[in-house]
């Protein structure tokens, strides 16, 4: 819970007592590899944040699994369509490794909003960090070259080649598993001239 009081510290300054009121909304759950947060068809009434492990998004269309994203230590997640609307979800949550969660109800984030507008301002500043990252996302697999991709993803997520096997991350990025070694392998023969 500490991890998560300091990430909520670290975006806007709370008092002790709403950091207080954190740890009392938040519950903890730890997840094993392949365990799911979320399965889709289910309604989304819970937003969490990822404390340790990775979360990898995925849905499947025509019987494939397609990653959307996968989302590492201090990332919140949830299946925004389903959270908003109170419909079934289209998305999969999936731990990879062990993953410790910190997750709040609908009813109690909305609680936490009305009863104090710092958490509905913070609530605010995570929905945009969310939004962002879609929209990040969206543009890179429309505009970007796939060695482009995976040269940002190293940037920007050095870890995930340790947390997440080499298909989702391929998948994610938009191509094959050898497609992958092949950039990847690229990509570091350049580095070393």
């Amino acid at each position: 819970m500490e991890k998560l009081k300091k990430y909520c510290q670290s975006i806007l300054p709370f008092s002790d007592k709403e950091i207080e009121l954190i740890g009392q909304n938040f519950k903890e759950i730890n997840l094993k590899n392949k365990e799911f947060l979320f399965k889709e068809g289910n309604i989304c009434n819970f937003i969490g944040f990822v404390a340790s492990g990775l979360i990898r998004h995925f849905h499947i269309r025509d019987g494939i699994e397609k990653t959307c994203d996968l989302s590492p230590e201090n990332s919140w997640v949830t299946d925004f369509q389903s959270f908003n609307l109170a419909c079934s979800g289209m998305m999969n949550l999936q731990a990879l490794g062990n993953t410790t969660i910190y997750y709040i109800q609908k009813e109690n984030l909305y609680q936490l909003y009305k009863d104090n507008p710092k958490f509905e301002t913070f609530g605010r500043i995570m929905a945009e960090k969310v939004a962002q990252r879609a929209t990040e996302i969206a543009m890179s697999l429309s505009s970007e070259k796939p060695e482009e991709r995976f040269v940002k993803l190293i940037q920007q997520q050095p870890d995930i080649f340790q947390l997440a096997p080499q298909k989702y991350i391929a998948n994610f990025l938009g191509f094959s598993p050898e497609s992958l070694s092949r950039i990847r392998k690229r990509v570091f023969e350049k580095s070393k001239s």
